[in-house]
């Protein structure tokens, strides 16, 4: 099994990516907490205010 040590972007634990079947993370925990970030809106994707003004006008259309 090949070997890549890298770190889990939850807990910053070094780990054998091949090896997690919770890959990137490191285990279900770390998973499962950015998960809840996720779902709680911490998270969020920047949209620049251009696309922001086209979704506007698709609404409208609707």
């Amino acid at each position: 099994m090949k070997k890549k040590i890298i770190k889990c972007p939850q807990c910053q634990k070094e780990f054998n990516y091949y090896e997690s079947e919770y890959r990137p993370f490191c285990s279900e925990r770390c998973k499962m907490i950015d998960l809840g970030h996720w779902l709680s809106e911490e998270y969020t994707i920047p949209v620049s205010p251009a696309n922001l003004d086209d979704e506007e006008n698709e609404e409208d259309e609707l």
